[in-house]
């Protein structure tokens, strides 16, 4: 079902662009406690997981967003967050993210739910009795509503949150074509620009990197770069198959959606209707907020970020009832 947010951004943070960029551009999240670990995949590739918080607590596994890392504010902040709050929280950088490039020509995409699904059973059988929740950001909050719509009542997780998801993934593209949204894009191409090319430097791929600075839009670069690493005919085969909207019908488990109607990366359009939401699923909306954002405080030199309140909130309750329930 959907239902209204209590968020109320900050008077000195309005409109969807600041409170998308102010967590980005100024936020700096030490990264404490940290350690690495090298998840060795069966077809030559590898993941890498940070962990963080005590060995004993209940785990939380972390997807980040396009082209995000542990480096990212968000991610650094969740991170930290839940740590402090006991949970063990381990978050799987998409391959090439972690600062390394994969071994192997493909990279990760937003319905990339194999190497998702390959830690969510290796951490289940290190740990089968421990609670365990999942939480997605962005392009990890589409993969892991994607996956578990595929895994319906299987799915091995205790409850779920993804936060600014881009639903309809055609649909975001076009949005991130107008206005300042643009911004965004050329900065985010820019990054995946040169991560090809530094694939490209390390091995063969079977696209033309000369034509990277030739694409523009997002459109361009999955149809020329995404769709053929990762077995798509075209950019519109990628998004009529990867996008989560058409998943969330089928999810089993409590799953709490936080999204901003204001998102510069998606249209209102875009944002489920009640009538595609299983039973299991809760569209929490605001009117504000924009992408990843959430920032609220009576002074700009103590901002709030109501994000991480949210989430560890949410958790919280779950954990304290001990048993899946709908998360309103």
């Amino acid at each position: 079902m959907r239902v209204r947010s209590d968020f109320r951004p900050a008077w000195w943070l309005p409109g969807p662009h600041l409170q998308t960029l102010m967590p980005n551009l100024l936020r700096r999240s030490p990264r404490r406690g940290l350690r690495r670990e090298r998840l060795e995949l069966g077809d030559g590739d590898f993941l890498d997981l940070d962990w963080a918080g005590p060995p004993s607590g209940p785990l939380v596994l972390v997807l980040h967003g396009l082209e995000g890392s542990i480096r990212s504010p968000y991610a650094a902040g969740i991170v930290n967050t839940l740590a402090a709050a006991g949970y063990r929280v381990v978050l799987m950088h998409f391959r090439g993210c972690s600062g390394e490039p994969n071994r192997l020509p493909r990279s990760y995409h937003s319905g990339e739910t194999g190497d998702l699904d390959t830690v969510v059973r290796e951490l289940k059988r290190r740990h089968p009795e421990r609670m365990f929740f999942a939480l997605g950001y962005s392009l990890g909050g589409n993969a892991l509503l994607k996956w578990l719509g595929e895994k319906g009542a299987d799915a091995p997780v205790d409850a779920a949150i993804a936060v600014s998801v881009p639903f309809d993934l055609s649909q975001a593209g076009h949005r991130l074509k107008r206005g300042f949204s643009r911004v965004y894009q050329w900065h985010l191409l820019g990054r995946l620009r040169r991560s090809v090319r530094r694939k490209a430097q390390r091995m063969q791929l079977p696209i033309t990197v000369d034509k990277l600075d030739a694409m523009r839009t997002f459109r361009q670069f999955d149809d020329q770069v995404t769709a053929p690493l990762h077995g798509f005919q075209d950019a519109e085969d990628y998004y009529g198959r990867c996008s989560s909207r058409q998943f969330l019908a089928t999810i089993a488990v409590p799953t709490l959606i936080i999204h901003a109607l204001d998102d510069p990366f998606m249209t209102q359009q875009a944002v489920p209707t009640d009538s595609e939401l299983s039973p299991s699923v809760t569209l929490e909306l605001s009117d504000a907020g924009g992408h990843v954002g959430f920032v609220y405080g009576a002074f700009p030199w103590q901002p709030r970020y109501w994000l991480e309140e949210r989430i560890r909130a949410e958790f919280d309750r779950c954990l304290h009832t001990n048993a899946p329930q709908p998360l309103v």
